[in-house]
């Protein structure tokens, strides 16, 4: 079981009911504890992918599969946080009440929170360094630690595999550090982490893997099998420059979603 990828996708396509191949052709693995920065222009699918994994939205064809189980009776071992431009930051509820929607699998209908359930969001707070704000309105929060509190709400559901689109967008540095150590965190505790970005250098820089996508992918793997002239130009077209440094061998991308 071990030897399993935490997270295969084979031949995916997927989309909405007007373009149900908004993506297509998509294969990968991930093994337990990788990190696998998402990159590609907007429009290339990457939130459309996350969405299939998690079932938010039905997936056309291909399999996607967690840990070897199929992923429509695993999707609780999935936790998925939305790009926060998606969440209604007035709604009127404290720290410990949005992670304890992560349990509501758990809990089932009508009925309350138990002390494992509170034990749980506590345990995923830890996990983030949030514990001391579990009172805390979700609203008064920086934008670094509502990205952390969502990251707890996606662990206390148990989840093996967490999928965050754009967590780093409109971050501070302080707050950008802190992403960064609590994913170094979640990497000692074995969670698979995939990661929706524009950030290029944190891409190449932060990462175990690069999957780049333009609506099909182009390349899987290590910075140096990914981040190349012909993979880049293939997914950014005529709004990327690059440039081979003859000495030092690297690339240097400019474009209007890549810094």
């Amino acid at each position: 079981m071990h030897d399993l990828p935490a997270l295969s996708v084979i031949d995916l396509a997927a989309g909405y009911p007007n373009d149900s191949r908004a993506i297509y052709d998509v294969t990968f693995d991930v093994m337990a504890g990788e990190r696998v920065a998402v990159i590609g222009p907007n429009g290339a699918g990457k939130s459309t992918l996350f969405k299939a994994i998690a079932g938010i939205i039905p997936f056309s064809s291909g399999q996607i599969s967690q840990g070897g189980l199929d992923c429509r009776s695993s999707h609780s071992l999935i936790g998925y946080v939305p790009q926060q431009n998606q969440v209604d930051w007035n709604f009127p509820a404290t720290v410990g009440d949005v992670v304890m929607m992560g349990r509501a699998r758990q809990i089932g209908w009508l009925r309350w929170p138990g002390k494992r359930d509170w034990d749980e969001v506590r345990r995923a707070l830890a996990l983030v360094s949030m514990e001391r704000a579990i009172d805390r309105r979700i609203g008064q929060l920086s934008g670094g630690q509502k990205q952390r509190v969502f990251i707890a709400r996606a662990l206390v559901q148990n989840a093996h595999v967490l999928l965050l689109d754009e967590p780093f967008n409109g971050l501070d540095p302080a707050a950008y550090e802190e992403i960064l150590t609590t994913l170094d965190r979640l990497r000692d505790d074995g969670v698979t982490v995939l990661v929706a970005t524009h950030d290029m250098e944190s891409a190449t820089t932060q990462f175990d893997k690069l999957l780049l996508m333009k609506r099909k992918l182009i390349a899987y793997g290590d910075a140096r099998e990914v981040y190349t002239a012909a993979n880049l130009k293939a997914a950014y077209g005529s709004r990327v420059s690059v440039l081979q440094d003859p000495d030092l061998g690297t690339l240097i991308v400019t474009d209007e979603h890549a810094h």
